[in-house]
This record gives structure tokens, C-alpha cells and sequence, in this order.
């Protein structure tokens, strides 16, 4: 081997072993907001935080945070701390960032439908910075949060991964920024209900013990959500959603369409929870009368017709729900917000094109984030900004032949930690996570009397992202300001 052949070896192999660099610090910014009166000023950190393996110090992800301190506290110990993540999995926490909780707002119409653009941001005056400081996570893959290795991403993209990961993020967040005494609280949103979930156990495991977990639109077990042969759950769960969701488009029967949403649900929930349930446990030993029975029902409570409901063998897909209920329309209705309604191009196809309620909101949501993040907060990269990532979302690991659930975990947290609260906050038009199926897993978890009290549950007439409806915003607003004063 020649003199340069060694060299350019050697200098190979020093690059294999040079060891990645750790991000730079967050960059700080001071803003302020006029709220109910009085200017809020506060300090805006946005950047990266490095995730180390234990044993060799070795760099192995940063995760993008965004987090908002109120300034001129007397005593940071007694201010509350929340760390805010969405779902997906793969969804970056700008939603619920720039939707709900953050001090900036994208501004929607007022229903939540789609502005024409170009796209801007607002003040939120239903910001949550007066009751709590907030911290908006991204999860390794999603923002600008990445692996440093491709091949490392497995050890962050399963239900295991991700809160281990997350749980050594929160702890590192306490001791950057000495908020360990702090009243800490976690808000997830969807996938970031059952990430708080096994979150709160795992955090308790490690020390640190949580005051209050806020559940927006809720799935703890996914077989509650899962419309797959042998598993009835879902068919049951959802059709109260079928119901709300008809009655908002006009189309039931007059003696319901007359009625109040709420009246409506009752008397929905009811039959679902009792003769639903009973006919589809019987399978094909149902008699034809009773079969009758189910279809003429089902049919009046989801404004679909009797002979499709008969074809579908007494049970209603999610996603053929979407498609048929407004077919001769030319329509479809939307699955994260069933309020929403898209174009079709052919009548005759089982399942909807795409999303309307999501493709409403992607555009505006992107576009606003990635100038607010560089103007505003002043944070630079070349890295995209990766606002939901089918890559994470396709490749998760699951566990095989189990429904994901964690909701054992929260049991255990809570019976843990018995000071620990839960707000479960749901809309009435969303298909992605029913709120019958939130219902249906808390009064199944085996919490006892006592703990059961330790859980409040709100409701909204708008869908699974509930706060782009401005009057369900400012509901939920001062929802959790009740939950977060009574802690």
C-alpha cells in the first residue's frame, strides 16, 4: 500500500470516529401580548435539544422544541409547566402550537375552513401562557427533530422508543432550565394522547411525578378504532359520531333533524351501547326480524339507506361512511373534522379521494410556520420543517398481533400518583377518535370510585383538531383554566 493510500485510509477512518457535534444553544427572543387587558411579556426559546446515549455520550438525535416563559415571575417554582406533543404518529406539535395553546394563532375562518392565501398569523387571545408555561415538542423525525444516523430511527419510531425518548428530553428540559419543582403537566393531541399516557408512568418510574395530563381527542387502545375483521369495537363507537355528523349535513329524518345534538347523542349512545351491541355479538345466529330491526335503525340514525346499510352486513366503515352519506352530492365529508366536505370526482368509488378536513389546514399551517419560526423566533436551518411525516407514520413499529394501548399505563400512573388529574377533551364531529371510544376506555381501565373523580371530561361541536372552531377554542380555554386553577 503506497504513502497516499495509508493516508487517505487513516484520514477515513479518523472521520468514522469523529464523534457528531452537539447543536447550538436555543435562540432566546423577548415578545409580549396584550391579553384581557395586560401585556404578558415573555421569552420565546426555539432550538434543538440533544438526546445522548447513557453509556458512551454519544450524540444520537436533537429534538426541536419551542418554548415560551413568562417573564417577571416571582417564584418560577409555583408557575405551571406544560409539555404540549401532537400525534400522528409523525405530526409535529405545530397544531396545537399554532392552532390553541401559543401566543400566535394561524388565522382560520371562523369555523375553521380554509382562508384564501397567502396565509398570515394572529394574536391568540385564547393563548394558555396566562395559566401555564408551555414547551411544543417535536418528536425525533418530525420538525426539524432527526436522528443523527438513518439506521438509528428505529430506536425512536415505535410506542417504546418514542417515550423513552421523550421522557429523556422532559427530564433534560427540567434541569437546562431548574423547573423541577415546577407543577408539570403534559397536553397531547390524538397519537400524543397515548405517548402522555405511557408518559405518565414511565415519567413517575423515573421521578418525576406529574399534576395533570390534558387528552385532546383521545385514543389510549386502539381497538377501539380498528375496523377489522373479528373486532366489532369500532362499529359500535362510532355511530353516535355517524349520527352527529348526519345531523349536521341535514341528513336525518325530521323528528331527529328537529332535535338538539345533544338529545341526540343520548338517545344514540344509548341504543349503541344495548341493542347495537347485542345484535352484532349475535353474528349470523341474528334473526331475520331482529336483522330488520337493526337496519332500519341504523339507517335512520346515520342517514344512509337501508339496502347500504343491509350490504355492509350491519357495520359502517369509517371511510365508507365518509364516502356515502353525501354520494349524491358529488361530496365527501372529512375524517379529523366531519363538519368539513370535499369534491369528488367519480360518484361510484367505495372510499373518499382524500382527507378535506386535513387538506384545509396543511397549506395555511406550513406556510405560516416556517416564516414565523425564521422572522419571529429567528431560528435558521436548511433542515425541512416536517409538518406530518408519512415516513415515521408508515415505518412505527407496533406491536405485533396487539392493539396498541395505554391506558394500563395511565392506570397505574394514577394509582401511583392519586393527586394526579386528567382532562379528556373531545369534539362531537370527529372520526379519527370518537368520543364514545374515550368514554369507553376510561370506564374500563378499573380506576375505582376515587380515581374516577380525578377525570373531567369536555365536549365540543366541532372536530378532531376542535380548536380551529373559534367559539370550541374559546370553550376549551376556559376549560383548562379551570383544570389548571383547581390543581
Amino acid at each position: 500500500m503506497s504513502g497516499n493510500e495509508k493516508e487517505k485510509k487513516n484520514n477515513d477512518e479518523r472521520k468514522e470516529q469523529k464523534k457528531p457535534e452537539p447543536p447550538p444553544p436555543p435562540v432566546e427572543t423577548p415578545h409580549q401580548i396584550e391579553l384581557d387587558g395586560q401585556t404578558l411579556r415573555y421569552t420565546a426559546r426555539a432550538g434543538l435539544m440533544p438526546l445522548k446515549d447513557e453509556k458512551d455520550d454519544e450524540l444520537k438525535a436533537s429534538i426541536f422544541f419551542t418554548a415560551y416563559t413568562l417573564n417577571d415571575v416571582e417564584n418560577r417554582a409555583d408557575r405551571a409547566l406544560t409539555f404540549v406533543f401532537n400525534g400522528g404518529p409523525g405530526s409535529s406539535s405545530v397544531w396545537l402550537h399554532m392552532g390553541a395553546l401559543g401566543p400566535k394563532r394561524v388565522r382560520m375562518q371562523d369555523e375553521g375552513w380554509m382562508p384564501p392565501p397567502p396565509y398570515r398569523l394572529e394574536n391568540n387571545t385564547h393563548t394558555w401562557l396566562d395559566m401555564t408555561d408551555l414547551v411544543f415538542v417535536d418528536p425525533v423525525g418530525t420538525g426539524f427533530s432527526r436522528a443523527v444516523k438513518e439506521d438509528d430511527n428505529k430506536n425512536y419510531w415505535s410506542v417504546e422508543g418514542d417515550i423513552k425518548s421523550l421522557t429523556q428530553f422532559i427530564r433534560l428540559y427540567l434541569t437546562h432550565y431548574q423547573r423541577w419543582t415546577s407543577p408539570l403537566y403534559l397536553a397531547g393531541e390524538s397519537y400524543g394522547t397515548t405517548r402522555s399516557a405511557g408518559l405518565a408512568e414511565n415519567l413517575h418510574v423515573n421521578g418525576i411525578g406529574l399534576s395533570g395530563i390534558l387528552l385532546i381527542s383521545t385514543v389510549l387502545n386502539f381497538q377501539n378504532l380498528e375496523f377489522v375483521r373479528g373486532n366489532d369495537l369500532p362499529y359500535n363507537l362510532y355511530v353516535p359520531t355517524y349520527a352527529a355528523t348526519a345531523w349536521y349535513h341535514g341528513r336525518l329524518d325530521e323528528a331527529l333533524q328537529s332535535t338538539s345534538l345533544a338529545a341526540l347523542l343520548e338517545e344514540v349512545e344509548a341504543w349503541s351501547m344495548h341493542e347495537y351491541t347485542l345484535a352484532l355479538m349475535k353474528g349470523d345466529n341474528i334473526s331475520a326480524e331482529e336483522r330488520e330491526t337493526i337496519v332500519e335503525k341504523l339507517s335512520y340514525y346515520t342517514g344512509l339507506g337501508r339496502a347500504y346499510i343491509d350490504n355492509t352486513k350491519l357495520r359502517v366503515d369509517i371511510q365508507r361512511f365518509c364516502k356515502e352519506l353525501l354520494r349524491d352530492e358529488h361530496r365527501t365529508v372529512g375524517r379529523l373534522d366531519s363538519r368539513f366536505k370535499g369534491y369528488e370526482d367519480l360518484k361510484i368509488t367505495e372510499f373518499p379521494e382524500f382527507d378535506p378536513s386535513l387538506t384545509a389546514i396543511t397549506p395555511p399551517y406550513t406556510a405560516t410556520f416556517n416564516q414565523y419560526v425564521s422572522e419571529q423566533l429567528l431560528y435558521e436551518t436548511d433542515v425541512a420543517y416536517n409538518i406530518l411525516s408519512f415516513e415515521v407514520n408508515e415505518n412505527w413499529e407496533w406491536e405485533k398481533g396487539k392493539f396498541p394501548d395505554t391506558s394500563d399505563l395511565l392506570r397505574k400512573a394514577m394509582q401511583r400518583n392519586p393527586f394526579m388529574r386528567v382532562l379528556v377533551a373531545q369534539g362531537y364531529y370527529d372520526l379519527a377518535t370518537p368520543h364514545m371510544g374515550a368514554l369507553y376506555t376510561f370506564n374500563h381501565m378499573g380506576l375505582g370510585p376515587e380515581l374516577h373523580q380525578n377525570v373531567e371530561y369536555h365536549f365540543y361541536e366541532a372536530g378532531h383538531m376542535f380548536y380551529l372552531d373559534v367559539a370550541s377554542l374559546a370553550k376549551f380555554k376556559t376549560d383548562a383554566a379551570a383544570f389548571y386553577s383547581a390543581g
